[in-house]
């Protein structure tokens, strides 16, 4: 019998199974579809690299102001199709962990289908495989949400949107949240009327209120209609040129047309077919699956990591749950979760990434001061033309901690990363500021915030 079986071959399950091996136990990891999961084939990889494209378009029109003459700038979809494949299928080969499982003895059965418990320390494939293990990792990920309104059935995934045979001439996208988001600004660089629809007062409600506004004020002047606290959605029907969309707001039926909707309103685990409540397994009202500190179900022999979970649903926190579970689940629940800063961001235009606490939030509990520096303001960004967006930075005004990071513009994932790295370290404010970051950078964008942080506080700090 198996020592560790694990479910799932996206970040957390790869991870998981590698760990496994690296610890001696005779591990086996079983994927529904490709090696590399949703992360590798549906999700950050693709979208990254048609937010890359969206991006190089961008680029491409002011060119002229650079002195650079260039023709008319068009997109062919299915060669740009063609470069997400290629893309794909270099990370799953070169940089999604394969080379490092294929040498740690672990044993990968791919292209399974979906899989469901038989009793506590057994398993069977929709393919037609029985397998049993001492410990069990669940890291099946996540699925899009569906919503419970007539005529669902004619909307389209993220996923659908990434597969297109075409740039569609128009698109309804209903989810404000980070995923919606990025469907919009991507097609609306690609030429797509889109119309962005969130239900609550502003899209991604879980960034800082001053991201939120400033991202949705650049994807209006982009041409995208971004309609917030739309109201409820009544149903979808098909029209002759593709999909409507009927919504009541203030007792007011309205509706909306496109040849393509996308519904992004959140996830889901993707545990349904599972059997989970057969073997003692407990799962919240979404399907998530219900763990401790250490990632250990309430069947004590199951372990599970990454977006099944219902934690931060991210790559960098998969990968990170995936080795504590596969520890725990060798040496007994040895370690627990930690909570480092977790910088989260898009790719979007523009960029939008944070980390910390939200500006609100450490009103809150802290006193604080909450210095910003515009990008209209910065060298780097005035002379790549990328002068549109902030940084802003949350500090304790007695600890002099920095609580929180929040960036709009061009790198704003970049920066962010520097900031969470300070965080993590315990740098206070003054001694960030004085460490001389190379000029002209856009992480230096951030020393200057934190320059003026520290003259606000009247702090000793560079010039």
């Amino acid at each position: 019998m198996t020592d560790v079986l694990v479910i799932g071959g996206g970040p957390a399950g790869v991870v998981a199974a590698l760990r496994a091996a690296d610890l001696g136990a005779r591990t086996k990891l079983v994927t529904r579809d490709a090696f590399g999961g949703m992360a590798a084939n549906d999700g950050p990889v693709p979208v990254r690299t048609l937010a890359h494209a969206a991006r190089l378009i961008r680029e491409a029109r002011q060119l002229v102001r650079y002195g650079i003459r260039v023709g008319e700038i068009s997109i062919d979809y299915p060669k740009l199709l063609a470069r997400v494949r290629e893309v794909v299928e270099d990370v799953r080969a070169h940089s999604a962990f394969r080379e490092q499982i294929e040498s740690s003895g672990a044993t990968v059965l791919e292209h399974a289908g979906t899989t469901r418990f038989l009793d506590a320390n057994t398993i069977e494939t929709e393919s037609g495989e029985r397998l049993r293990a001492d410990k069990i990792l669940i890291c099946t990920g996540g699925t899009s949400r569906r919503l419970a309104v007539p005529g669902f059935e004619l909307t389209a995934t993220h996923s659908d949107a990434w597969t297109l045979e075409a740039v569609p001439p128009s698109m309804i996208v209903v989810g404000g949240g980070a995923t919606g988001v990025q469907v919009a600004s991507i097609f609306a660089a690609f030429g797509t009327r889109v119309q962005l629809f969130q239900s609550g007062p502003r899209i991604l409600p879980a960034e800082d209120e001053d991201v939120s506004t400033a991202v949705a004020a650049a994807l209006r002047d982009s041409g995208v209609t971004v309609c917030e606290g739309f109201g409820t959605i009544l149903s979808f029907e098909r029209t002759a040129n593709g999909i409507r969309m009927n919504f009541e707001k203030a007792g007011q039926r309205e509706g909306a047309e496109a040849a393509l909707a996308v519904v992004a309103v959140g996830w889901s685990a993707n545990t349904a077919e599972l059997r989970l409540a057969d073997v003692g397994i407990e799962t919240n009202e979404r399907g998530f699956v219900l763990v401790d500190a250490h990632l250990q179900t309430t069947a004590p022999h199951v372990f599970a990591a990454g977006d099944v979970t219902g934690r931060l649903m991210l790559v960098p926190q998969a990968l990170h749950d995936g080795f504590v579970a596969a520890t725990n689940a060798v040496h007994g629940p040895t370690i627990a979760l930690e909570n480092p800063p977790s910088p989260i961001g898009s790719f979007t235009d523009p960029e939008y990434a944070q980390v910390g606490l939200t500006e609100a939030k450490a009103r809150a509990m802290h006193d604080v001061i909450a210095p910003v520096i515009r990008f209209d303001s910065t060298t780097r960004t005035i002379i790549d033309g990328h002068k549109l967006g902030f940084c802003k930075l949350i500090v304790d005004r007695g600890s002099r901690q920095l609580l929180g990071c929040h960036v709009v513009g061009e790198r704003a994932v970049e920066i962010t990363q520097v900031a969470a790295l300070a965080m993590a370290a315990d740098m206070k404010v003054e001694a960030l500021a004085r460490v001389p970051l190379s000029f002209p950078t856009y992480a230096g964008i951030l020393g200057r915030v934190a320059t003026r942080a520290a003259r606000e506080l009247n702090l000793d700090s560079a010039p």
